[in-house]
């Protein structure tokens, strides 16, 4: 169905207009946990980046592979660093020494 690259490349602006329209209707105060959220979904883009690595066009797939791991990975990352961050406001502050 999208061998045709007008196909893919229709279907990959209209994606990127419907991410931008949703994510914009996000309150921010659910912008952290969504992007909590959505670290399962860079995991999963991480194990299909690996499966393209290991398919039949190697130069290409390999690229493509390559920056999507990359980037993936970066994702994840950055999403467990905001979650900790969030998490450590709930904390209650550890009482200090020189606080009397």
């Amino acid at each position: 169905m999208l061998s045709d690259p007008a196909v893919a490349l229709t279907v990959l602006v209209l994606a990127l207009f419907v991410g931008i329209e949703i994510i914009s209707k996000v309150p921010p105060l659910l912008h952290t946990p969504l992007m909590s959220g959505s670290n399962a979904i860079s995991g999963i883009t991480i194990v299909g980046a690996l499966i393209a690595v290991t398919s039949d066009n190697p130069l290409i797939s390999t690229w493509f592979g390559f920056a999507a791991v990359v980037f993936a990975t970066i994702n994840v990352v950055g999403g467990f660093l905001v979650t900790n961050r969030m998490l450590a406001m709930f904390k209650p502050k550890q009482a200090r020494g020189d606080d009397k």
